[in-house]
């Protein structure tokens, strides 16, 4: 039922997996509706990326990376300039002598932004790809 305003309905959990969402919630200053709504969102979200191909979405890709590695920065670039039509910024952390944080900014189509993580992840010197993606 999609429309204005608002609707209601039921739900059963247990009862201790509702006290600790009930606490939870109470520390984060969330009241039920607002924190259901939230976990519905990131369900959404977390279903279209691993299970959809259609769509669009945007969010977050957060690199660590080798900077010794031989090419891998020009590499980086490339192909976010590949990418273009998806990546919409981009910010480089140096985090100490040898690991670097990259931050990519996306929004497009789900299958780009998987086509793009997949790419990043297949280079030499990269070791951690952290992808965190809403719908748009």
């Amino acid at each position: 039922m999609a429309g204005k305003g608002v609707s209601r309905f039921g739900v059963s959990v247990p009862p201790e997996l509702l006290t600790e969402f009930d606490e939870t919630i109470a520390r984060m200053g969330y009241d039920r509706s607002k924190a259901i709504q939230l976990a519905m969102r990131n369900f959404l979200s977390e279903y279209m990326w691993k299970y959809e191909e259609e769509g669009v979405a945007a969010g977050t890709m957060t690199i660590i990376y080798d900077h010794e590695v031989k090419g891998l920065e020009e590499s980086l670039t490339d192909t976010q300039h590949l990418y273009r039509n998806i990546v919409s910024s981009a910010m480089h952390i140096h985090l100490d002598e040898q690991n670097c944080l990259l931050v990519i900014a996306v929004k497009g189509k789900v299958k780009a932004i998987q086509n793009l993580a997949k790419e990043l992840m297949s280079k030499r010197g990269i070791k951690q790809l952290k992808l965190a993606t809403v719908i748009s």
